[in-house]
């Protein structure tokens, strides 16, 4: 829920977002990518998709066919830097999207369209102006979910206009003037624009339509539009863009030492159990049950906090158990704790009460909540997830996983003293109470990476 303060903000970015976006429409120049007769310029990407596209009243227009792939029509040619707008509207509710810096290859799943997609969402999750990768790593900013002011934006039913600016790794997107998403990733940084008709089921009604019209871009003289206030999705490792920095942001791991960090109850870093490689800081897991090489333990930061922020990237190995914890009281270790798990082959996942020891869960005190299935965002060993903790000046604290919120508590509440009264942690008197503490990450014995650790005080 939204505090009167973060009501007042979300309106001064909507309001901003809408003088940038109507200031940009009288900047130049300006290239129109349809003509609004035919669709020179334009044509059906190949990967199996039977939607229609035809131009109407001066509109491009994809309708469902059911049964069949995504359908795809790409522009001929391709774009690397641009800022593009365009509008849309739904005749019928479907899923939908356009295509950016994207790809077709005989080598890549017999030339599937891969890249990422700008959501058309018409559902009630309202996802419109969020950012997918098709068909390669899925969601990474899903829209409101990541950015509740987004909420709303866009308008089913209705023409819509989106604006794009992909200029260097960035990638930004406004839904009507309201600022959604904001992206950094270094990976295919240039590739075709496309129209994506969705997929629908055999069963499924065909026939409903989505237009396109006013389709324009811009590739020379870029300006990009100010910074705001969005929450930066940084697929760059160890990096800082100027947007984080100006927001507070820094890094806790440079990718390339230990500084910063030491072993619970030491001065100096462990010499065994943990490594640095590649840009990531590596929990050396146990060769096997019989493995009696020393471990490193946990680890903490130098610097103490209170209100802050905080985010990672992490990979769990296959059966994997690992966690990170917050205001931390160092004799015993204990602290809030952040859980790391393989939900499926990790015996911990079937214990504590409710599923509060899966990956993302408040450990042994509240479960993570459900999370939507599919497009890489519920948690999967082996592969780079997204964690972020908030904990705020007034107790509140909040777990997000992969762009979804999924634990909210207020840890100075009469609720959470009674969790914690019926957990493992009753008889640890002030647990989780502390004013400020240290950033711990948890040796568990199983190997786990991280990379991208960041934090800024609130």
């Amino acid at each position: 829920m939204n505090t009167p303060s973060t009501s007042r903000v979300a309106r001064r970015m909507a309001c901003a977002g809408f003088l940038v976006l109507a200031t940009s429409l009288t900047a130049g120049p300006w290239q129109s990518l349809f003509n609004g007769k035919d669709l020179r310029g334009w044509k059906v990407v190949e990967s199996g998709g039977k939607a229609p596209y035809t131009v109407e009243k001066k509109a491009i227009v994809g309708t469902t066919v059911a049964g069949t792939p995504n359908s795809f029509l790409a522009t001929e040619q391709t774009y690397g830097d641009f800022i593009l707008e365009y509008e849309v509207k739904q005749e019928g509710a479907t899923n939908s999207g356009v295509q950016i810096r994207s790809q077709s290859r005989p080598d890549y799943q017999n030339g599937r369209v891969h890249g990422w997609q700008v959501e058309i969402d018409p559902s009630a999750r309202a996802w419109s102006g969020g950012l997918y990768e098709e068909a390669r790593r899925g969601w990474y900013y899903p829209g409101s979910a990541l950015n509740p002011a987004a909420r709303g934006a866009y308008k089913p039913g209705e023409w819509n206009r989106f604006r794009v600016e992909a200029i260097g790794p960035s990638i930004r997107t406004w839904v009507n003037g309201i600022p959604v998403a904001h992206v950094v990733d270094d990976l295919d940084r240039a590739g075709f624009i496309a129209l994506q008709v969705h997929s629908i089921g055999r069963n499924d009604e065909p026939g409903k339509r989505i237009l396109w019209r006013n389709i324009r871009i811009q590739t020379k003289d870029l300006k990009p539009s100010p910074p705001d206030a969005l929450f930066v999705r940084n697929n760059v490792p160890n990096t800082l863009t100027d947007a984080e920095k100006a927001q507070g942001w820094k890094l806790l791991f440079d990718g390339q030492s230990a500084a910063g960090w030491r072993g619970v109850g030491k001065e100096q870093f462990p010499e065994h159990g943990w490594k640095i490689e590649s840009g990531e800081l590596v929990v050396v897991g146990k060769a096997g049950p019989d493995d009696r090489s020393p471990r490193g333990g946990d680890i903490v930061t130098t610097e103490h906090y209170g209100a802050f922020e905080l985010q990672f990237d992490f990979q769990v190995t296959p059966g994997g158990n690992s966690g990170v914890k917050y205001y931390v009281q160092e004799a015993g270790r204990l602290g809030l704790e952040y859980q790391l798990l393989d939900d499926e082959k990790h015996p911990d996942a079937k214990m504590g009460a409710g599923g509060n020891r899966t990956t993302g869960s408040l450990y042994d005190l509240i479960p993570r909540e459900n999370m939507p299935g599919g497009a890489n965002i519920p948690p999967k060993p082996g592969t780079w997830q997204h964690g972020r903790i908030v904990a705020r000046a007034d107790g509140s604290v909040e777990h997000w996983l992969n762009g979804i919120k999924v634990v909210e508590y207020n840890r100075n509440s009469r609720l959470f003293a009674a969790l914690v009264a019926r957990s493992k942690f009753e008889k640890n008197e002030g647990f989780g109470r502390l004013e400020k503490g240290p950033i711990l990450l948890q040796d568990h014995g199983d190997e786990v990476r991280f990379r991208s650790i960041k934090i800024r005080v609130l």
